[in-house]
């Protein structure tokens, strides 16, 4: 329906106290940040800061502005006793104006700003902010969750770190002008397929003697190196050609840098949002309210609960077309050359040649360790894979960078998601779990149906474990790409969950965990 008239909308899921209207031609964006005097955000003072000054914020944007003809809020996910004092405000101010109550999901309206901001279409989203790191891309109806932290959100890794080190909240631009000075240093670098984890990482840039400008910059190469790779793996399964970054990390001109070389490197087009935008904002929340008005997505006050776990792919979303992903079909015949996200592949009618490419966005140090582990890595656990009847590529050369492999013909599990298919993969995983292998990387692009069998490609990220948790992420990886690429995601995940306990005699204790992995809440 059209909307004529203005939309406030109140944000306050964190230390950002922020009012807004928004019309096709208005914006009047006002912000009243709650300041710790030392340490980070302590959710009790930061509400307490809210419920004393959210009445005189909301009055002053009111005052500049027209009617609103509906009243918006961050609804989660978020700190709760924020969100209460935004939901209870919101809840009020409804009820007075005698108009519509939108509850709007924050991470949703990050997105939604940024495709404003934009004028992207169909864009991959890096959500990059205190509590949350996701990337995200949309899929009949739904935001798509491809991957995201499995411990703490980038920003607030950030700030633990500052705090360390005596520097004050918001920690980020504190290290973003030490690492300018800094020089680079070794630190641990955890890519788990599409998801990623920062707890290492800090914890050895907190005991690290080096001086502190090259402990910043240190980290802040290697927390952004792997906030691009698994964004560009994102942009590889999906084959969109556009990308967004969003969130309150975003602001970093380093990280900017860094997605702005990958996505030049793979012809895709990069924006971020102006700054007033890219943070916690209430302009994001009445934008994304007006879509929201506009077709009917309001609630009653009686279901307006906050919700601090609120997850991005919990929202239908109705003002979008259903979306499907653009795969690229592989063909069997003749030499060709692939690029995936991390290697170029020649195909030779027998034999393939897997180089992994130089990531010009990466530090070369770290860029030259991980082509290297990741190589030796591979070829490794491909044999080894092998000699437990995992079907895999036979090797038959290996250098700093490259593998020469068998050719298998066949096409890939992305381009043939059936039940059958997954439920034989489910088999072949069974048996590389039993072996105490874990792949690391298990997204439909790794695996090829030849005569019926699943055969296992590029274990670059693999290891050796027998942990219940390792192989409980291994199977999450896969989950997470069917949730971001198939309708039947429910179907298929049933079919390799079948497959899987015929072959591994602990498979109901993994699939619990994954299961316990999906749940865990990224906002911490």
């Amino acid at each position: 329906m059209q909307i004529s008239g203005p939309v406030l909308g109140i944000e306050g899921t964190a230390w950002n106290l922020s009012a807004a209207v928004f019309d096709a031609d208005l914006i009047t964006l006002k912000s009243n940040p709650y300041k710790p005097v030392q340490g980070g955000i302590h959710p009790r003072e930061a509400a307490q800061h809210h419920a004393a000054e959210i009445g005189g914020l909301i009055n002053s944007v009111l005052e500049e502005s027209p009617r609103p003809v509906a009243v918006a809020f961050s609804q989660g996910p978020g700190l709760g006793p924020c969100l209460r004092i935004v939901g209870t405000a919101a809840r009020a101010l409804a009820m007075s104006l005698h108009v519509p109550l939108i509850g709007v999901n924050h991470c949703v309206a990050h997105v939604e700003i940024g495709r404003y901001a934009s004028g992207f279409e169909d864009p991959i989203v890096l959500y990059a902010s205190g509590a949350n790191t996701q990337v995200l891309g949309y899929l009949n109806n739904r935001y798509r969750i491809f991957g995201e932290t499995l411990d703490i959100g980038i920003g607030n890794a950030i700030d633990k770190f500052a705090r360390s080190k005596g520097l004050s909240h918001p920690g980020g631009p504190h290290i973003e002008k030490l690492a300018l000075e800094g020089s680079y240093i070794p630190l641990p670098y955890t890519v788990k397929g599409m998801d990623l984890a920062f707890s290492g990482l800090i914890s050895a840039a907190k005991d690290s003697s080096a001086p502190i400008a090259d402990v910043c910059h240190s980290l802040q190469e290697t927390a952004f190196a792997m906030c691009v790779e698994v964004t560009e793996r994102a942009l590889s399964q999906t084959g969109k050609d556009e990308m967004i970054l969003v969130g309150g990390v975003g602001a970093n001109r380093r990280l900017q840098e860094m997605l702005r070389i990958m996505c030049e490197a793979r012809g895709a087009s990069f924006a971020v949002p102006e700054m007033q935008f890219i943070g916690d904002n209430g302009a994001m929340i009445a934008y994304t309210g007006r879509l929201m008005l506009a077709h009917g997505s309001t609630i009653q006050v009686k279901d307006s609960r906050v919700n601090p776990s609120f997850r991005a792919d919990q929202v239908p979303i109705t003002w979008r077309c259903p979306s499907k992903v653009q795969r690229p079909v592989s063909s069997d015949s003749g030499d060709e050359v692939t690029r995936g996200a991390e290697a170029v592949v020649e195909l030779g009618e027998r034999f393939v040649i897997k180089r992994r490419v130089r990531k010009q966005y990466r530090h070369p140090d770290l860029d030259g360790r991980l082509i290297s582990e990741r190589t030796r890595a591979e070829a490794r656990l491909i044999s080894e894979a092998r000699k437990y009847g995992v079907p895999t590529p036979i090797i038959s050369d290996i250098a700093a960078d490259t593998i020469v492999m068998e050719r298998i013909a066949g096409a890939k599990l992305k381009d043939d998601l059936s039940p059958s298919s997954l439920t034989q993969t489910g088999r072949m995983v069974g048996l590389l779990h039993g072996a105490g292998l874990i792949h690391g990387d298990l997204t439909t692009c790794n695996m090829i149906m030849r005569d019926g069998s699943c055969c296992l490609l590029d274990f670059g990220l693999g290891y050796n474990s027998t942990e219940i948790e390792a192989r409980g992420v291994d199977i999450h990886v896969l989950f997470q790409v069917l949730e971001s690429t198939a309708s039947d995601d429910k179907e298929l995940k049933q079919a390799f969950s079948e497959g899987y306990r015929e072959t591994f005699p602990d498979a109901d204790e993994v699939l619990v965990r994954e299961h316990e992995i999906d749940l865990r809440g990224r906002y911490l």
